[in-house]
């Protein structure tokens, strides 16, 4: 079978389909979640359903869809539930309940902010935090973690303003989430092994789906069942690297500096050890890309995944994505999973996937029959309506003819600008708009190399 360039763009389309399917939060429930009688299967794990209530947290971007896939298996066995997710686009948010089982269970479902906590995080926290202290032995904490936990299962140690002021500081820095979270860990009650901490005498058991490249348990969510093996010295150390001083109020740093310095807040392997925990990856990068890989496969294309390991700032990486189209045999499609960070020094508007396309795109110019395309699982890149972009030679030649300086546009960290301008000039749309897809397991990064057309 051949491939041909004029197909880019439906080829692209397969791949992603293929991608997010395997990423689907409802089918990796299910995959994990069933029961035996009475008894609870649970990944690897066996629990018994009458030795005490079983109650069920679902928290992430796709904890609407996670916690309806398993409240559809444990119907009549749930106590009672929380979840708590994102709102739709343009709509605010929402706090409502349902009734499950029998009608005497209830389950409140709980809308809050993301990349960004607010009000709504730390209602929802707080009443997660007294639901799960009224356990006892026996109970069992069913936990459904996803992406964007960290923003929205929260209770910080300090103000909401000052929490919202260090957030927005180490996402414009260009940390990594490791580092991130390596700071909200010790600056918050339930991150960092806290959330089953608080659970006990109950035992928690966590179904995961990873957006965080290696699927490290402590930094997926910031670890709420996971114990936590950074320091207080660690984070304040990722603090003094990006010079996060010079961004947030200085009253603001003197409380963070001494908490960091006088108190142990994340759960350490110690006192970790003495609860019964366990936490089950469900979902990864790793498994979307496959389903890509194959899906090209199946379409003609050499398809290889070259790592699920992706990391490095969005423009250094674009220039590594050209050069690899640029050197790929026709018929080729490479594959690459992961997550790439921005280092904000303008003002312009995008996100990680659309700098990445743009700083390639810039050295594409010439390198005809050549793709390569960007994309968020979670349909959201930045504060963007784009989820990526799919780019080729054309971009470069139009933005020459248009007299747009691409250059300009990634230093002012404005690749969505940059895309937008050009489709209003060209009437030629390079961005990738699905809008949210339900699930989150980090960015996909295509490479298709077609035969002379």
């Amino acid at each position: 079978m051949t491939v041909v360039y004029k197909q880019a763009a439906n080829h692209v389309e397969t791949m992603i389909e293929a991608a997010l399917a395997a990423a689907d939060p409802a089918g990796a429930v299910r995959r994990h979640l069933q029961k035996d009688g009475r008894s609870l299967l649970v990944g690897p794990y066996r629990y018994d359903l009458d030795r005490g209530r079983l109650f069920l947290l679902s928290v992430g971007k796709a904890a609407l869809a996670m916690g309806r896939a398993a409240l559809q298996e444990l119907e009549g066995d749930i106590a009672a539930g929380i979840i708590i997710g994102k709102p739709s686009p343009g709509m605010p948010a929402r706090r409502y309940t349902s009734t499950v089982g029998d009608g005497r269970a209830q389950v409140t479902i709980y809308e809050a902010g993301h990349p960004v906590s607010d009000e709504n995080s730390l209602l929802a926290t707080k009443s997660v935090i007294d639901l799960i202290q009224e356990t006892a032995p026996g109970d069992l904490l069913l936990c459904l973690i996803s992406g964007g936990s960290s923003a929205l299962l929260t209770q910080p140690v300090i103000s909401l303003n000052q929490w919202q002021d260090l957030t927005q500081a180490l996402l414009e820095s260009g940390c990594t989430i490791n580092e991130l979270n390596c700071v909200r860990k010790q600056l918050d009650q339930v991150k960092g092994g806290g959330l089953a901490e608080l659970a006990a005498p109950a035992a928690t058991i966590s179904l995961i789906l990873s957006d965080v490249v290696g699927n490290p348990l402590d930094v997926v969510g910031s670890g709420p069942t996971a114990p936590d093996p950074d320091s207080p010295a660690e984070a304040l150390s990722v603090l003094h690297r990006y010079n996060i001083a010079r961004h947030v109020t200085p009253e603001t740093w003197a409380l963070i500096t001494e908490r960091l310095t006088n108190h142990r807040q994340a759960t350490s392997l110690a006192r970790f050890s003495r609860l019964e925990v366990r936490n089950v990856i469900v979902g990864d990068v790793r498994r979307a890309a496959e389903a890509a890989r194959t899906t090209a496969s199946d379409r003609g294309f050499q398809a290889q995944m070259l790592t699920a390991h992706l990391e490095g700032e969005a423009r250094e990486v674009g220039r590594v994505a050209a050069a690899l189209a640029k050197d790929a045999p026709p018929g080729a499609c490479l594959i690459l999973g992961g997550e790439t960070t921005v280092t904000v020094c303008g003002d312009g508007l995008g996100g990680r996937n659309q700098e990445l396309a743009l700083s390639a795109a810039l050295r594409l110019l010439g390198a005809t029959d050549r793709v390569v395309c960007t994309f968020a699982t979670d349909g959201e890149d930045g504060p963007t309506d784009a989820a990526g972009a799919l780019v080729s030679a054309e971009v470069p030649a139009l933005a020459r003819r248009e007299g747009l300086d691409m250059l300009d546009f990634l230093d002012r960290n404005d690749s969505h600008g940059f895309f937008r301008r050009l489709a209003q000039e060209t009437e030629r749309d390079f961005l990738l708009r699905p809008g949210p897809t339900g699930t989150n397991v980090n960015d996909l990064l295509f490479i298709l190399s077609y035969p002379p057309s």
